[in-house]
């Protein structure tokens, strides 16, 4: 039986080349994405900036509702998108509608963790859902095959364009747009099996043929759905979790009664990025919950 630390821990992202966090407070954060710099709203900034002054490029005004919404104001420099990378695995950043700009930087310490954990192999069979644009997807293909699904046609054609910028086009990697609850529970149906599972479900979401997707409601039968697609020699599920009123022990503790017939030991905390320079601070930006076999 998965053994489940209790005591929660915290997987630092200290900023790398294509992204640092600058500073933060006040409820926005100040974050440099290559050669640009912005100002985007967060919450738990709420301690007041270390520095006077912010020069950016552009900042997301949040609109008056807390669950979303709001817009850009760009300097006129900022082009519609600019190349990035991490370590071998290039991409295109660009401001969205939704405050992001196409990738989240706190990934790239569970990207680092995924790939220790199939170290040394070539022949894993992995599955990212909730795939977005697919940086995961092309971190795990150095391991093997990789299953890469999302609901947004859209963001599945990015990551497609992410692979060819990246010179992976010819990876082992199948783009899938389709509803994940659906799909996970086709996967069981054909007994499939992974390797890693990596998930990154949003609050809330619509699915390709317009299904509703509500974490709270959803999340424990997809979990569940999940461990069956795994056994005792694979590797490894990692969960992350943004924007809810929820603790990552009650996560942990979801994985814990999925994977109870597993071997290996299932941990949760805070994914943190440190601000840059001396004094930095941890800025939180997600909770985990994680079972490894190792």
């Amino acid at each position: 039986m998965a053994q489940l630390v209790e005591q929660p821990a915290i997987m630092e992202c200290a900023g790398w080349d294509a992204y640092r966090l600058l500073d933060s407070g006040g409820g926005r954060k100040y974050e440099a994405f290559g050669p640009h710099a912005f100002i985007r709203p967060e919450p738990q900034a709420m301690w007041q900036p270390r520095q006077s002054q912010w020069p950016a490029s552009g900042e997301f005004v949040p609109g008056s509702d807390e669950d979303g919404g709001g817009r850009w104001t760009l300097d006129p420099s900022v082009p519609d998108g600019w190349e990035l990378g991490w370590n071998d695995v290039r991409f295109t950043a660009m401001p969205t509608p939704f405050r992001h700009l196409q990738f989240f930087p706190d990934m790239a310490v569970v990207w680092d963790w995924m790939r220790e954990r199939l170290s040394g192999r070539d022949d894993a069979e992995t599955l990212n859902m909730f795939g977005y644009t697919g940086l995961g997807s092309l971190a795990l293909s150095d391991h093997g095959r990789v299953t890469h699904v999302d609901a947004s046609k859209k963001s599945v054609a990015q990551a497609r364009a992410n692979a060819d910028l990246s010179g992976m086009e010819d990876r082992p990697i199948r783009w899938l747009v389709d509803d994940a609850a659906k799909f996970t529970a086709r996967e069981v149906r054909r007994e499939r099996r992974y390797d890693g599972i990596i998930l990154d479900p949003p609050k809330f979401g619509r699915g390709p043929k317009n299904e509703t997707w509500r974490i709270e409601e959803g999340l424990p039968a997809l979990i569940g759905d999940c461990a069956k697609l795994l056994d005792d020699k694979s590797a490894f599920l990692f969960l992350t979790v943004y924007a809810v009123r929820m603790s990552s022990l009650s996560i942990a503790a979801l994985l814990e009664e999925a994977l109870r017939d597993l071997p290996g030991r299932i941990e949760h905390g805070d994914i943190a990025v440190r601000e840059e320079g001396e004094g930095g601070r941890l800025l939180p930006t997600a909770i985990f919950a994680r079972w490894s076999n190792s």
